[in-house]
């Protein structure tokens, strides 16, 4: 298992947009990847899920996963959040 606590960085937080774009690079990974926030846990390859955390900017989550490229998964995760979602 891998896990990370990070601090939104980006205006909007985990809403929409930037939703859609963890979605999309956690799919990209075989591992279980849950994203932990205010006591919630969430699947974080479902863009309802990680809509309904309402996190918002300057909030911090914790990403969680389990499975062969869990190292991978985190580390890809981490840089999306740390950049502020610049995929966007």
């Amino acid at each position: 298992m891998e896990k990370i606590t990070l601090t939104l960085k980006n205006k909007d937080g985990l809403h929409a947009r930037p939703a859609a774009v963890f979605v999309q690079e956690a799919n990209k990974f075989d591992s279980e990847i849950e994203i932990e926030f205010q006591g919630m846990k969430v699947n974080g390859k479902s863009i309802i899920g990680i809509m309904s955390l309402g996190a918002f900017y300057g909030e911090d989550i914790t990403i969680v996963a389990r499975g062969r490229d869990e190292e991978d998964a985190v580390k890809a995760l981490e840089e999306l959040i740390i950049s502020g979602f610049e995929k966007l």
